[in-house]
């Protein structure tokens, strides 16, 4: 087969979807037999939203989102007053602080800065796009090892032997792609232990919902009832695999909050630190990483799904365009040099918001001037940026300031969006003139080369063009 990819999560999923899109013969492989029902990440912020779009998937994202917007109401709990824009280790963001003229926001804003879906829906949506374009997905398989032997890899499994030309581990933060492989994987060592669960407790009533700082940590009740979140600074758990019981998550419970109160059932709960290491590089030989087997760092702020999937999008179309032969492998090569500094940025991102968490004094001064800072228009306006992902793009050779930028979603001459063109995965190229728009609506562009994840590849504000260094100019682009 063209490619395997290791584990079915939204990551190997959204890579797998892009690959068969291309029409490459990918094969998933995945330990589970079914989605993980673990409580993890819940929101997708404006670059996921785009990627989602541009493959057709809106309709699905807006209704799981409507979906979560309504069991928020039936519990008490939509969002109200203040407008929600993120937090920042635990500060609030006060969406109407925003500056309301800011382009970023502006422009997501359009499709969504932040969606609320789970990464549970994310999967299944994920999973019934990659069926539906082929995608052999191999639930309850077990990867066990593999020899990448220059020209295939040879892939062993707990249900056999399997040969690809491409591994791609998709496989998490423990994964045995990138062990196995021998990536370097620097970063920094855990401060934290912290548990994310839906429990029953006793004693809690009355405890007021949100983020609070307490002398040994911080906790989050809510925005649902039974969802609580508690982080001590104690270092690592002494065993990371183990199940989460009643008795450990009702212990960090009582110490955080200061309150006797009693578990009395778990339906879903997990155990994670702030443990921040990133691969050197997300390609050795015919072994490719993405998600969290490249990157790994504590949730808070919500990034790390959406990092993944934009890993994906990356990723996929130029995979795809190596294994059909129509490029070479120094392709590969812009995959990493693109997503890492992204990478790295969500890491120091996460890093912060454990700096201001700390509960001793120095941390806690610091804590003080951040939430004076986030509580003005410029500063809620940063961290809000920051958060929905509208400061993303690629450093691309090229002047003009669309080149490495999302594309404009602009309307073109058939009725249609730019994002509907991108649905068959392939690339676009677009004279803005034809379309009948001004220089203003596409940044002064008169020509515009999209790739298949969205970016622009090049642009132009040349009329006069020559035919040789208009082909010279696409080439290479």
């Amino acid at each position: 087969m063209d490619v395997v990819v290791a584990g079915a999560g939204p990551v190997g999923l959204m890579l797998a979807c892009e690959l068969a899109l291309a029409g490459v013969d990918v094969t998933v492989l995945e330990r589970r037999t079914e989605i993980d029902p673990t409580i993890k990440a819940g929101s997708l912020n404006s670059p996921t939203i785009e990627a989602l779009d541009r493959r057709g998937l809106t309709p699905a994202v807006q209704e799981a989102a409507a979906f979560n917007m309504q069991a928020f109401a039936a519990k008490g709990r939509a969002p109200g007053g203040k407008r929600f824009a993120g937090h920042f280790g635990g500060l609030m963001i006060d969406g109407d602080l925003l500056a309301r003229d800011d382009p970023g926001l502006a422009a997501a804003a359009a499709r969504g800065a932040l969606a609320l879906v789970s990464q549970q829906q994310l999967e299944a949506i994920l999973e019934r796009r990659a069926l539906e374009l082929g995608v052999d997905l191999r639930r309850g398989v077990r990867l066990t090892g593999f020899a990448d032997d220059g020209d295939v890899v040879s892939i062993t499994t707990d249900r056999g032997p399997l040969t690809a030309r491409w591994l791609v581990g998709c496989d998490g933060g423990r994964s045995l792609v990138r062990k196995h492989a021998g990536f370097e994987f620097p970063g920094t060592p855990a401060e934290i232990t912290a548990y994310q669960a839906m429990a029953d407790l006793e004693g809690a009533e009355g405890l007021p919902g949100g983020w609070h700082a307490t002398g040994t940590g911080v906790y989050v009740l809510g925005p649902v009832p039974g969802r609580v979140l508690v982080a001590e600074f104690t270092g690592t758990p002494p065993d990371r695999t183990a199940a989460v019981t009643e008795e450990e998550l009702e212990g960090a419970i009582r110490r955080v909050i200061g309150k006797d109160i009693t578990v009395t059932g778990i339906r879903t709960a997990t155990r994670f630190t702030d443990n921040a290491r990133q691969a050197t590089a997300y390609r050795k030989g015919r072994v490719l990483l993405a998600g969290d087997a490249a990157h790994v760092h504590s949730p808070f702020g919500g990034q790390g799904l959406n990092l993944g999937i934009g890993d994906a999008m990356n990723l996929g179309w130029k995979l795809a365009a190596v294994a059909r032969g129509d490029a070479s492998q120094r392709l590969l090569d812009t995959y990493t040099a693109e997503r890492h500094p992204i990478g790295a940025w969500v890491l120091d991102w996460t890093r912060a918001q454990i700096a201001i968490m700390r509960p001793d004094p120095h941390a806690r001064a610091l804590r003080a001037v951040v939430a004076g800072l986030a509580g003005t228009t410029d500063g809620a306006t940063y961290l809000a940026t920051r958060l929905a992902g509208v400061w993303q793009g690629y450093d691309l050779p090229g002047e003009h300031p669309l080149i490495g930028r999302p594309a404009p979603d602009l309307e073109l001459s058939d009725g249609r969006r730019l994002a509907e063109h991108l649905h068959d995965g392939k690339a676009l190229l677009i004279n803005t003139k034809l379309q009948g728009y001004g220089h203003a609506c596409a940044e002064g562009a008169t020509k515009l080369l999209v790739r298949p994840d969205g970016y622009v590849a090049w642009a132009s504000e040349t009329d006069d063009i020559d035919e040789a260094a208009y082909l010279f100019a696409m080439t290479a682009a």
